[in-house]
C-alpha cells in the first residue's frame, strides 16, 4: 500500500476535487495502484468500522461472532457495490458515445464514492452519527466533475449519465445491504444462537 498516495486523494477529495482529474495527478495511475492503495484500504476500515461498531455499541447482547459476520457483510456490500457500479457506468457510457473503459468507471466510482465512505466509517462506528451519511452527497460533486474531465459529454448527456449512476450505485447497494443482511442473520441464529 501507497500511504502517500492514499493520503493525498483523501486530501484531493476533501479539499480540491478538481485535482483528482487533472491528467498529472491521477489519470496516469493505474487501476491497481486506485484499488490497491486507495479503495481497498477505504472498504477495510468501513469493515473495522463495522466490527467495532457492532461489538462495542450496536449488539453488545450478542456473539463476537455476530460482529465478525456484520463486518464481512459490509466489505462485501462495498465492494460489490463499487464493482458492479463500475461496470455498469462502462456500459451506460457506450451507448451514450462516451466510451466504454472499465478503468476509467472504477476511477470514477471509486472516488465519487469516498465521501459516502468515510461517512460509512463514522455512521458504523457510531451509529448516533447516522445522519452524517448526507455528507456523502458530495460525491456527486466529485462524480460530476469527474465526467467532465474524464469523459468529456455533451451537456445534454451530463444530468442522465448522473441520473442512471446515481440510481445504479443506490440500488446495488440497498439491494446488496438487504440480501446479505437476511444471510447474516439466518446463518448467525441458526448456527451461533
Amino acid at each position: 500500500m501507497n500511504l502517500n498516495f492514499f493520503l493525498q486523494g483523501i486530501k484531493y477529495i476533501v479539499f480540491n476535487p478538481v485535482k483528482l482529474w487533472e491528467p498529472s495527478e491521477y489519470d496516469r495511475k493505474s487501476t491497481d495502484l486506485i484499488r490497491n492503495s486507495f479503495f481497498f484500504p477505504l472498504a477495510v476500515m468501513v469493515m473495522l468500522s463495522a466490527f467495532l461498531g457492532s461489538l462495542l455499541f450496536t449488539n453488545a447482547a450478542l456473539s463476537p461472532v455476530y460482529s465478525v459476520l456484520i463486518s464481512i457483510k459490509c466489505l462485501l456490500v462495498i465492494l460489490i457495490t463499487i464493482y458492479a457500479t463500475s461496470y455498469i457506468l462502462g456500459e451506460i457510457t457506450y451507448p451514450l458515445d462516451l466510451g466504454k473503459d472499465f478503468n476509467i468507471s472504477f476511477r470514477m466510482v471509486v472516488f465519487s464514492a469516498t465521501p459516502f465512505m468515510i461517512c460509512q466509517i463514522l455512521s458504523l462506528l457510531f451509529e448516533s452519527l447516522l445522519f452524517v451519511n448526507i455528507i456523502g452527497l458530495y460525491g456527486l460533486y466529485i462524480f460530476w466533475v469527474g465526467a467532465e474531465r474524464m469523459l468529456n459529454p455533451p451537456q445534454y448527456k451530463k444530468t442522465p449519465l448522473l441520473t442512471s449512476t446515481v440510481i445504479t450505485f443506490a440500488g446495488i447497494y440497498i439491494l446488496t445491504n438487504l440480501i446479505l443482511g437476511m444471510v447474516t442473520d439466518r446463518f448467525y441464529f441458526a448456527i451461533f444462537s
